[in-house]
């Protein structure tokens, strides 16, 4: 066929003629272009919405999600355990825990926050806090940083004091043995815990004539479970009265035999303690039983505790308390009275700890034994001491004296 230029179109060609001058309307042309480049452009715009508007943002590792969840849950369990320790009955079972947990666990938190990238910056200061506050509740700071007695030596007057749970009385079965080592400590005053024996309950125990005959130049003073033996005369008692029969003397008697002493010029109001043990090894813990013991027991420690504290608050004498508390939580979750200040041993461990020695299979970890006193008095000399096998405590050693300073407000 022609065209109307006289040109002839070749057989085969397309009859649509096409303009040199101008795209080719078979290409891709501008407008093709723009709907080819538009398509991937969509898909990557529907990524990005997908994805909260922006780049997609990186998973935790594992390593760090471990990390930060042991330190929450970490975190957790001390804020309740300063909020809880010594105020729910059930806490009592975590109360037992060692002391030095509280810096372990964020120390190897620490030590394994570098898997942790991604948030190191913060979680690592967390952490540090968190080995501070453990160390200070755990009275390791004091350890560490230095600590112990408040005087090198007494400048006047003073009395030196065993205060030691012998773990059931003569528990050796030879009491000449027993009582020749506590004449062998030559202290002026002994604060004794556990004058009892125990078959299924706790049973009396009649050793006074025994040990006043150990100990002639001192007075002995009995009440329920506690012996205080003073050199020192004398000057007042203050026994509760518990009604006869049964074991009541014991479940129900005094747990801070109070006795006042002459210092010097001064009468001086010693209080020998030993409060009711938390848990029962004996019991299992898949049984009622031993949660009806652990309550039973937070509520005879806590009215004890309160006795205590209120017969400290109305006392106008230099104070000494000593004994078995069984917590090792005194002085920093659990108070024990107003105006007093606690003291640490000086020498041995770190930890200065004074349970077990003997009878559990486990590391000497807790401090169960302690010394409070009012400002008014200077503490000397202080250090636990072991025994030839007798007890499962460590003994306390100290030299109290007048501190020359007046009371402060209690």
């Amino acid at each position: 066929m022609s065209d109307d230029r006289g040109g002839a179109v070749a057989a085969g060609e397309p009859d649509t003629l096409v303009d040199p001058g101008r795209p080719d309307p078979t290409g891709p042309g501008p407008d093709a272009t723009a709907a080819g480049t538009a398509e991937p452009a969509a898909s990557t715009g529907t990524a990005a919405a997908a994805g909260g508007g922006g780049p997609a943002r990186r998973r935790w590792c594992l390593g760090t999600r471990l990390v930060v969840t042991g330190t929450a849950l970490w975190t957790l369990f001390l804020v309740a355990h300063v909020l809880l320790t010594g105020r729910w009955w059930p806490w009592l079972i975590v109360e037992s825990t060692p002391p030095v947990t509280l810096v372990v666990v964020p120390l190897l938190l620490l030590a394994v926050s570098p898997l942790a990238r991604p948030v190191r910056r913060w979680l690592s200061p967390l952490l540090v806090v968190l080995v501070v506050a453990g160390m200070s509740l755990a009275g390791l700071h004091v350890r560490v940083l230095g600590g112990g007695p408040t005087g090198t030596g007494p400048a006047g007057p003073s009395v030196r004091v065993m205060a030691w749970n012998t773990d059931i009385w003569t528990m050796d079965d030879d009491p000449d043995r027993f009582l020749a080592y506590l004449r062998e400590q030559r202290a002026d005053v002994y604060l004794l815990q556990e004058y009892l024996l125990w078959d299924d309950d706790a049973v009396r125990v009649d050793d006074l004539a025994r040990i006043r005959a150990a100990f002639p130049e001192h007075e002995v003073v009995v009440e329920g479970e506690l012996v205080t033996i003073s050199k020192l005369p004398v000057v007042a008692t203050h026994p509760r009265p518990v009604p006869e029969g049964g074991s009541d003397w014991y479940w129900r008697g005094n747990k801070a035999q109070r006795v006042d002493v002459r210092l010097g010029e001064e009468v001086l109001s010693i209080y020998n303690v030993h409060l009711f043990v938390p848990l029962r090894r004996e019991l299992s813990p898949f049984g009622g039983e031993f949660y009806d013991f652990v309550r039973d027991q937070y509520h005879l420690r806590q009215a004890e505790l309160a006795a205590l504290r209120a017969d400290v608050a109305a006392n106008p004498n230099p104070v000494v308390v000593a004994g078995d508390f069984n917590t090792p939580w005194v002085g920093s979750l659990v108070d024990v009275g107003p105006g007093l200040r606690r003291h640490d041993p000086a020498g041995g461990s770190v930890l200065a700890s004074s349970w077990p020695t003997a009878s559990y299979h486990l590391p000497r970890l807790w401090r169960l034994d302690w010394l409070l006193t009012t400002d008014d008095l200077e503490v000397a000399g202080y250090h636990f001491a072991p025994n030839p096998g007798f007890s499962d405590h460590l003994a306390q050693h100290f030299i109290v004296s007048p501190s020359g300073t007046s009371r402060g407000d209690r």
